[in-house]
């Protein structure tokens, strides 16, 4: 799906409701109306509420290869750059987290007429760039041949979604009195954490 500018801003305007109101909750009425367009500027783009959910999607998704490579083509260690690839993951995905959401719901809908083909399409690519680093690290011998590095993407935004989905059991525990505490907390202890967990991984010779 080739993007403009006027498309960029439906998505966005788009993304921010469902993230609101939910993806029922909101009408293409709505959309239009806080686009600031008329409601058949949104059809001709994209047709339905259902594709504008599937153009989310693969605009929040495409520019992660970038940003990857970005950080590849660095001279940093491994262990600097996989640092780096778990923060870029975990921050991207606290960012959208709400359209994430959205999307675990919908993924389960069977009567939901929407097409996450290309979605995960792009989600097997982006496992795939980490898949072949790790691979050139065990090549270079910094990380250890006994593991699965399929299940490395898994265990990253795994522990991510469990803190999220029980956001208020962790805001308890960790004495998280807002919002603003709990970004803090994910930079500050549910990052680091991630890091030396995959670092651990990666290094364990068992």
């Amino acid at each position: 799906m080739e993007l403009n500018e006027k498309k960029i801003h439906i998505l966005k305007i788009a993304e921010k409701l469902f993230a609101e109101k939910g993806f029922d909750g909101t009408s293409i009425r709505t959309i239009a109306k806080a686009a600031d367009i008329n409601i058949a500027m949104v059809s001709y783009y994209f047709g339905s509420k259902e594709k504008l959910l599937e153009g989310i999607l693969l605009f929040r998704s495409t520019d992660f290869k970038m940003e990857f490579e970005n950080i590849l083509a660095s001279s940093k260690s491994y262990f600097e750059k996989l640092n780096e690839i778990v923060t870029l993951i975990i921050q991207r995905i606290h960012r959208n987290r709400h359209i994430y959401k959205i999307v675990n719901f919908e993924y389960s809908n069977n009567n939901r007429e929407i097409n996450f083909d290309g979605y995960n399409n792009q989600k097997k690519e982006n496992a795939s760039l980490i898949q072949n680093f790790i691979k050139e690290g065990q090549d270079a011998g910094f990380f250890s041949k006994n593991i699965n590095t399929s299940l490395i993407f898994a265990t990253i935004i795994g522990t991510y979604f469990h803190i999220y989905y029980n956001k208020k059991y962790y805001m308890k525990n960790f004495d998280l009195q807002n919002e603003k505490e709990v970004d803090n907390f994910i930079v500050a202890t549910l990052i680091p954490h991630i890091q030396q967990t995959i670092k651990a991984l990666l290094t364990n010779e068992n």
